[in-house]
């Protein structure tokens, strides 16, 4: 039995709706993740040509048949190793006279070889004219519907769980080192059903915690220390992403007086997610909580971004920031202190923007934990 393909049927239309606002005929797909959100396509070489009268085109190669045939069994299929210039030629043979392609996502060399496709497939006759779409896929990614936030959720659920699981068994204690930590916490969210961790687990104590991206190496836990673990979890596809920050044995002033100013300026972040703000005004919100405490310097990047089926999309939060956001965007705030030579503090949920309050699906206690 088909699977119901209402959902990525629905996502096409909306492209097809945007390339005839911009007076294209077709738009050439070819960023792997966007093939997937308008196809449910999972496997490693695909590409869609969305046409505007409809009669879509699915490409992918001879390992993939009957695998597109189960995923995507709505779109007339092309099967052919060279996916892209296969389906150029065809959308040269259907009479595309303008045609959409994803400039962020071709090379120098894919677009020139595009061309020289689109050329020899026109025969001396009309070339198509080629005509950026930009991120016009991500733009509609931004806004999750509500399986795609389902997914999220249960990613969420997971992460949670595999760190309250360790906490409880006592496994994040002086000793061990960042590596066995974040091994152990990968280990254990792949146990509860995730399909792998959303991106390379941080793990960073001491010192290292100031590095707000520390890879996890033999660093060992030590008693008084910062211990921050950035992580996620995949389900389906989607990311989660959150970050809690604990003290080792005993809690200095010092380090409470940083973490309660992190989390004074998160809650900010947080309480500032709403439609219609500006992205740039929702870092705001929580920056000027740190800045105000004279720590400006010490808060070294954006306040969140987008997540899905990437760990990183739109929108991006932060001083650099363009847009407003929407009901419906998935995101993260995520504010941080770095104290160089000290450590760091980096607390981090996911909520979904709404038409009221935010929901909140990182649901760790954000209490600082002393173990």
């Amino acid at each position: 039995m088909s699977r119901d393909t209402t959902r990525e049927a629905a996502r096409r239309d909306a492209l097809r709706a945007t390339a005839a606002e911009r007076g294209l005929d077709a738009v050439l797909v070819t960023n792997l993740l966007n093939v997937r959100y308008l196809t449910g396509f999972t496997g490693s070489n695909g590409a869609l040509l969305v046409r505007a009268d409809g009669d879509d085109l699915f490409g992918t190669d001879g390992r993939y048949t009957t695998q597109a045939g189960t995923q995507v069994p709505d779109v007339e299929l092309v099967v052919d190793r060279s996916t892209v210039p296969a389906l150029a030629r065809e959308a040269v043979r259907r009479g595309s006279g303008r045609l959409g392609y994803e400039s962020h996502d071709l090379t120098v060399d894919g677009l020139h070889g595009l061309e020289r496709v689109l050329a020899d497939a026109a025969a001396g006759g009309t070339v198509p004219e080629l005509s950026s779409v930009r991120r016009a896929v991500e733009g509609q990614r931004a806004i999750k519907d509500d399986d795609e936030i389902e997914a999220l959720r249960r990613a969420c659920a997971v992460a949670d769980q595999a760190l309250a699981e360790l906490a409880a068994e006592g496994a994040l204690r002086p000793g061990r080192t960042e590596l066995e930590v974040g091994r152990e916490l990968d280990a254990r969210m792949l146990a509860l059903g995730a399909e792998a961790p959303s991106f390379e687990t941080i793990v960073a104590t001491g010192a290292n915690s100031a590095i707000p991206h520390h890879r996890p190496d033999a660093t060992v836990l030590r008693d008084g220390d910062f211990l921050k673990l950035d992580f996620g979890a995949t389900v389906e596809g989607y990311h989660s992403d959150m970050t809690r920050t604990v003290v080792l044995g005993h809690a200095a002033d010092w380090q409470r007086e940083v973490y309660e100013l992190v989390a004074a300026s998160q809650a900010a972040g947080r309480a500032a997610l709403a439609v219609g703000a500006d992205v740039v005004a929702v870092d705001s919100a929580a920056r000027d909580v740190i800045v105000a405490a004279g720590h400006g310097e010490h808060f070294t990047h954006g306040l969140g971004h987008g997540v899905g089926l990437e760990i990183h999309e739109a929108p991006g939060i932060g001083q650099l920031g363009a847009g407003t956001l929407a009901a419906g965007m998935a995101v993260t705030v995520e504010p941080g202190v770095y104290l160089p030579g000290h450590g760091g503090v980096r607390i981090e949920d996911t909520l979904i923007v709404t038409d009221d309050a935010p929901e909140l699906l990182t649901l760790t206690s954000k209490e600082l934990l002393v173990l």
